[in-house]
C-alpha cells in the first residue's frame, strides 16, 4: 500500500454542522404528583383535608426536580389546589406544570430553545440529529425550523450517511 493514501473524512471537510435537540434538554429529575392521592376516596376534594395533605408534602423530596401535577380520575380539582401545590414547591422545584411528563418535556424544550442562541448557526450547513436516547418532543422540531429557516444556509435532518434535505436558501 502506497504511503500516499490518505484517509479523508468528507463529512468533516463539508462544513456541515450537527445539532443534537437532546443538548438543550435541561438535565434533572422529574417527578409527577397525582392529585388522586390528596382527595378523599381518590374522588372528593374536601379543602381541610387536600390543604392538610399539601401541608404535609415533603417538599425536599422536590428540590431542584421538574415536576408535572395532573390527576389520573375523573375529578373535579378547583382552580386554587393547583395554587396551593405550586406555592408549596416554588423557590424549591425547578419548574412546576399542570399536566403529563409529555407536557413538561414539550414545555421544557420550548423554554430551551427561546432562550438558545443560533447566532453560531447563521449562514452555515446544518444538519439536525435524527436519533437520540432522549425522546425529543415533535414540537421542538417544528420550533426549530422556525428558529433556523431565516439563518441557515440549509438544513437537513437524519444522519450525515443519510439524511433528508429539508430545505435550502
Amino acid at each position: 500500500m502506497s504511503e500516499d493514501f490518505e484517509i479523508k473524512n468528507k463529512v468533516a471537510e463539508s462544513g456541515l454542522v450537527n445539532f443534537d435537540l437532546s443538548e438543550l434538554s435541561p438535565k434533572g429529575k422529574r417527578i409527577g404528583i397525582d392529585l388522586k392521592d390528596f382527595l378523599f376516596m381518590e374522588m372528593i376534594l374536601k379543602e381541610k383535608d387536600f390543604r392538610e395533605k399539601v401541608s404535609e408534602l415533603d417538599a425536599e423530596k422536590y428540590r431542584d426536580a421538574f415536576v408535572f401535577v395532573y390527576c389520573s380520575v375523573d375529578a373535579i380539582i378547583p382552580i386554587w389546589a393547583y395554587f396551593l401545590i405550586t406555592s408549596k414547591l416554588t423557590g424549591i422545584a425547578k419548574k412546576v406544570i399542570y399536566g403529563s411528563k409529555k407536557d413538561l418535556e414539550i414545555i421544557l424544550m420550548h423554554e430551551a430553545l427561546e432562550h438558545y442562541n443560533f447566532s453560531e448557526l447563521d449562514g452555515k450547513r446544518v444538519l439536525v440529529k435524527g436519533c437520540s436516547e432522549e425522546d425529543i418532543p415533535e414540537n421542538a422540531y417544528i420550533e426549530l425550523v422556525e428558529k433556523l429557516k431565516p439563518l441557515v444556509k440549509s438544513l437537513m435532518f437524519g444522519e450525515a450517511c443519510s439524511n433528508v434535505p429539508i430545505f435550502k436558501n
